[in-house]
């Protein structure tokens, strides 16, 4: 093992058992010919994040909800959301195919507020994101400009802090990972950032991912820490055959993201940041579907982002319920099951 990577896997081991975050997710983007670009992820939690389903038509009025120099916008794109509490958008994807996802990070510091730069709370991060831009080279333009302070709070538990990353993908295959670390935001842009997890820092998963990959398949880490389930998405979402049928494309993607699935139930006192998978989802981005998944219901079920109505004269903010711990049962293109709602009230930052 050279010198360096052999620092970094044991830093990186070490700060995996110190760390205790309460939330632990995968996610990763398959690149099959024919434009067939699948992302997939899953959502791991302890308990139940109270998750359903939304469809946000474009034209939405949106406040950043962090105090009186919010940054405001208007919705340029309708989207399909997975939102944590009812009160963010932990997952999603709009109508120019754009996905947006949020994952647990212990290591995330944001920057310090003056009360006075526009600032942004983190449960419309991803929101933003897919409201703005239709494709990862643009959003990662805009942010370079930084033009909001993101702001973060404590959970509904009241304990714990929500510090999180934020990955894009879109329909070319392109891919960002956006974290802030010591303050400061450090964006990974390319196709090359197929695989994210939790901890450590993405640098620092990138130098562990190295280290196996001169190993080979022929050995792979197989606990649920983040940095094995980073090695293991890794290698198999290159190893798999590329398959030029969509469908295929689809099963290949949400097989891996199985693989890195943390088991319903498990828990341990040695490693409370391990957390059982509660739900996945995969976005095709080709034909505009997303897919969703359920660990209490025994089929994977579908909304066609096609079959919506996202204009803003006409369309409507609807919620599809999922149920406690997600357990009601759907099948097929869930699109006709959404009901009407009133808007998601996304959590403010004072």
């Amino acid at each position: 093992m050279p010198s360096r990577l052999a620092r970094l896997f044991c830093l990186s081991l070490a700060g995996l058992v110190a760390a205790g975050p309460a939330l632990a997710c995968t996610r990763l983007v398959y690149l099959g010919p024919e434009s067939n670009i699948v992302t997939a992820r899953s959502m791991d939690w302890k308990t139940d994040i109270l998750t359903n389903l939304w469809i946000f038509p474009r034209g939405a009025t949106r406040n950043g909800e962090a105090g009186p120099n919010s940054v405001s916008w208007t919705s340029k794109y309708g989207s399909v959301i997975a939102s944590g509490f009812d009160i963010s958008t932990a997952d999603g994807v709009n109508e120019a195919g754009l996905a947006a996802n949020v994952l647990w990070l212990t290591e995330a510091a944001y920057p310090a507020y003056d009360g006075k730069a526009p600032a942004l709370s983190i449960a419309l991060w991803a929101q933003y994101m897919l409201d703005n831009f239709a494709t990862v080279a643009e959003a990662v333009a805009a942010l370079e400009k930084q033009p909001f302070v993101v702001r973060t709070a404590n959970l509904p538990d009241g304990e714990t802090l929500a510090t999180l990353h934020l990955s894009l993908s879109d329909p070319t295959g392109d891919s960002a990972i956006v974290e802030y670390l010591d303050g400061r935001q450090v964006i990974h842009h390319g196709r090359q950032y197929q695989v994210m997890t939790n901890s450590p820092s993405f640098d620092q998963q990138l130098a562990l991912a190295s280290y196996w990959q001169e190993i080979g398949g022929a050995m792979l880490p197989g606990t649920n820490r983040a940095a094995d389930r980073f090695v293991r998405a890794s290698y198999y979402v290159g190893a798999v055959a590329q398959q030029p049928e969509p469908d295929k494309a689809v099963a290949a993607a949400i097989s891996i993201i199985r693989n890195v699935s943390v088991p319903y139930g498990l828990t341990s006192v040695d490693a409370p940041y391990v957390s059982s998978t509660r739900w996945r989802s995969a976005v095709d981005h080709k034909r505009r579907i997303y897919f969703f998944e359920s660990a209490l219901t025994p089929n994977t079920f579908w909304v066609d982002l096609k079959q919506i109505d996202f204009s803003p004269a006409t369309g409507k903010v609807k919620k599809l319920e999922l149920g406690p711990s997600q357990d009601i049962t759907y099948d097929g293109d869930a699109a006709k099951d959404f009901k009407e709602a009133a808007p998601l009230r996304f959590m403010g930052v004072e």
